[in-house]
């Protein structure tokens, strides 16, 4: 489940194998006198959404692009460059409204659902996700005119 979800945020298995292996090296790290969570599986989630968001916004500040997506670069299908439009729009929003639209759009989360796991209004949820899409469709139009200015 961790991996998939990175695997869905990045885009790429190496990355998600690196974020798993960094959300189970945190909690084999952790004081084992720290409470346990209550919901495992939505820690883990959320771990793994965080720390994919995290490796996206480091890469987008290194600027470095992961070697097979760099190799690839000139055969990639309309889809590819849609879908790294998405990751680095992801990768500007608030580490919780990233949360919030990774949760909703790649894990198929309710809004109801968003809300329970991150003690938060759904009216708070609803509003966080309409100003997120709001700002990724404005990115994306902007990277796709950017990417075919030329064309």
């Amino acid at each position: 489940m961790v991996f998939r979800t990175a695997y869905r945020i990045t885009g790429n298995a190496a990355d998600a194998e690196d974020v798993l292996q960094t959300i189970f090296l945190r909690l084999l790290r952790r004081d084992p006198a720290a409470p346990l969570p209550e919901n495992e599986e939505s820690y883990l989630r959320r771990a793994a959404v965080n720390a994919s968001v995290d490796l996206i916004r480091t890469r987008k500040a290194e600027g470095r692009v992961p070697l097979t997506e760099a190799a690839a670069h000139t055969g990639k299908p309309p889809d590819d460059d849609l879908r790294e439009g998405l990751r680095r729009a992801l990768a500007s929003l608030s580490p919780q409204s990233a949360e919030i639209f990774a949760l909703r759009y790649f894990e198929d989360f309710t809004n109801r659902e968003i809300a329970k796991a991150l003690r938060l209004s759904q009216v708070l949820v609803a509003v966080k996700l309409h100003r997120a899409r709001h700002l990724l469709q404005k990115q994306l139009l902007s990277f796709w005119e950017a990417g075919h200015e030329s064309t």
